[in-house]
């Protein structure tokens, strides 16, 4: 739930929020519950009040039961059941739904008027008929005495079909091009529409006259009012049986009373764009007014703004729930929003338990965060020059700083800092001159371990790349670059020993065969510079040279080894001589053992009288135990011996 307020009045947003996807079990479902708070705390007050992409259209019921709305793709209307807050069913229909009219009390009987010219009746089991209008509709009216549908649309004549008869009957003939919205006083009748060049007619169905004609695009200019081009009407509201409600493509909305014909207030929505909606509150005399940015609340008589709303996504259509302060509207997204404002009625009887939710915000209200404003602290104010303002309205306190206005904070900004814009401009030239120097050659970085091995990578990269180009070939990944080697040069552990025996044994080779690679790549460049006729020939002499030089090297590097082992030998040798110099130098010194405490000392001679001690059989040590008091034997009155020892160590 969402909750905003403006001029003093809250609104709850009750569609605010993320919406689960269709397709996730309701096992997912519960789990992203758990973990979301946001989810969690979510109101989905009727479930799936959505459209599959977008909703056009969305009424209540006489009976205020059952909501309906129509959608695309494909289109299709929706029954939503209020008393078991879920959907009661869906039906497809063939083409889009312009506009829609519930007739009876519940759902059983439905007029739609679709994109083709095509009239469908729907019943309680679903599609029951359909017919066709000569022009294309744009809006339709029901007159239950006479059980009379009046369509009007791009033409200048209104049809008339009557549903006790089931035929069309003679159409009214206005002065009109086109008309685009009309409505019927559910008071006494009165027939009225709207045209394209910014009139109202109003026609008696009784006589099938027309008894009066409103200028309302002369009226809608006046000192307020912004207006380009020739407004027509886009929408129609009766109130009662003396006011009515005029919405014009400009923006405008106009409040007539039936007995003038000049307008009793004109509100200007200052957006240019056409009212979509308009509705009557009764209990506040207020007129809620809709174009596809945003939805108006004011006050009838003098025309001052209550309060207002701007969804996230284009409006279509806003309905009002009956003697309540909920508000529903249509939109350009799947989801259709519910809004209740307490100021407007209660909660509808099937969600009573609004009321107690609202007035439990209430007792623990949330603190915000304002986009609109910045946070700064008390030392942040001493820097701008501001702190004399700590305790006034400009600065509100949250926490350990305040909030003030964005555009005050920006302004204090400059004339602290009015230097800002060469401070700036001084860091983008540096920026440039850092751009400008990273295209110049660098050089080349070496890795903090085998810094060695690293410089003839490179090196032996560069000639593959100049090789690799005059061939057009690709490249082959570096050992520099490739993860897989990546620890080699950064962990001191792979360092390479070149002091170590392997090392001087393999490096005499190695040198040797990255000589001769080095040969042949510069042999090979020679042979591709030369000209096809002479490349047999000189290739065979270079073969020739190839295999004497590779004799040569072979033994080169044979010699290079044995020198090698030879060096070993002798280090080996020194190292033998300095470790025997070492060992006559030392002098060998007795070692002492301490006796720890609580020991005494006594001779080597006691080991050798234990040793005898253990040979004698157990009556003789017990003779000799008992001479030197060691050893106690006593009998007892049952008849048993009982014997004592004291342990020497």
């Amino acid at each position: 739930m969402q909750v905003s307020s403006l001029n003093e009045v809250k609104i709850y947003s009750l569609s605010a929020g993320r919406s689960l996807p269709e397709w996730l079990s309701d096992r997912k479902k519960r789990a992203l519950q758990k973990k979301d708070v946001d989810i969690r705390r979510r109101i989905e007050l009727i479930q799936d009040f959505e459209m599959p992409t977008v909703s056009t259209k969305i009424k209540v019921s006489r009976d205020g039961q059952y909501i309906m709305a129509v959608g695309t793709y494909k289109p299709r209307i929706r029954c939503f059941d209020t008393y078991q807050l879920s959907q009661k069913f869906e039906r497809c229909l063939d083409s889009e739904v312009v506009t829609f009219e519930i007739l009876s009390d519940d759902y059983s009987k439905i007029v739609f008027l679709e994109c083709g010219r095509f009239v469908e009746f729907h019943s309680q089991h679903g599609h029951y008929y359909r017919t066709r209008i000569p022009k294309f509709g744009r809006d339709f009216s029901y007159h239950y005495p006479s059980c009379d549908l009046y369509f009007v649309g791009a033409s200048s004549e209104v049809y008339r079909l009557n549903l006790e008869q089931g035929r069309f009957l003679n159409s009214l003939q206005t002065d009109a091009s086109e008309s685009n919205v009309c409505d019927i006083n559910p008071v006494h009748f009165l027939f009225a529409m709207g045209t394209a060049e910014g009139k109202v007619e109003c026609w008696d169905p009784r006589t099938r006259n027309r008894v009066g004609l409103l200028d309302c695009a002369l009226s809608s200019v006046t000192a307020d009012t912004e207006i380009e081009g020739l407004p027509s009407i886009s929408a129609l509201k009766f109130d009662g049986a003396l006011n009515m409600a005029v919405g014009t493509s400009t923006g405008q909305v106009l409040l007539y009373d039936l007995r003038s014909g000049n307008p009793l207030i004109v509100k200007d929505h200052h957006y240019g764009l056409p009212i979509k909606s308009i509705q009557f509150q009764r209990q506040l005399d207020l007129i809620i007014s809709a174009d596809s940015r945003i939805i108006k609340m004011w006050n009838k008589d003098t025309g001052k703004i209550f309060t207002s709303m701007e969804p996230e996504y284009d409006i279509n259509d806003v309905c009002l729930y009956p003697n309540s302060g909920m508000l529903m509207t249509a939109n350009e997204a799947p989801k259709m929003n519910i809004y209740y404002i307490p100021v407007l009625g209660p909660a509808p009887k099937w969600c009573s338990f609004l009321d107690n939710l609202t007035e439990e915000l209430e007792e623990n209200p949330e603190s915000t965060v304002y986009d609109d404003y910045k946070f700064v602290t008390r030392k942040d104010l001493e820097n701008l020059g501001l702190a004399h303002l700590i305790g006034s309205s400009l600065l509100r306190a949250y926490m350990h700083g305040f909030f003030m206005d964005i555009r005050l904070y920006h302004k204090a900004k400059m004339m602290a800092n009015p230097f800002a814009y060469e401070e700036y401009r001084r860091e983008k030239i540096r920026q440039k001159i850092e751009e400008t120097r990273a295209q110049r050659v660098q050089l080349k970085k070496l890795p903090k371990v085998n810094k060695e091995l690293a410089l003839k990578l490179m090196e032996e990269e560069g000639e593959e790349q100049q090789v690799a180009r005059r061939r057009k070939q690709k490249n082959l990944p570096s050992l520099l670059k490739d993860d897989r080697f990546k620890v080699m040069f950064e962990n001191p552990d792979f360092q390479v020993d070149e002091q170590s025996e392997e090392f001087r044994l393999l490096n005499p080779l190695v040198s040797k065969i990255s000589e001769k690679r080095k040969r042949k790549l510069k042999m090979l460049e020679e042979l591709e510079s030369q000209e096809q006729e002479e490349e047999e020939e000189r290739e065979g002499k270079a073969s020739d040279a190839e295999s004497s030089e590779s004799s040569d090297d072979e033994k080169g590097w044979v010699e290079e080894v044995r020198k090698q082992r030879k060096l070993l030998r002798q280090e080996e040798k020194v190292k033998r001589q300095e470790r025997f110099k070492e060992d006559q130098q030392t002098l060998l010194k007795p070692q002492f053992f301490e006796i720890k405490e609580g020991e005494e000392f006594r001779s080597f001679k006691e080991s050798a009288k234990k040793k005898k001690l253990m040979k004698k059989t157990l009556g003789d040590r017990l003779k000799l135990e008992e001479k030197l008091g060691t050893l106690n034997v006593s009998d007892t009155t049952v008849g048993s011996k009982q014997a004592t020892f004291k342990l020497k160590k």
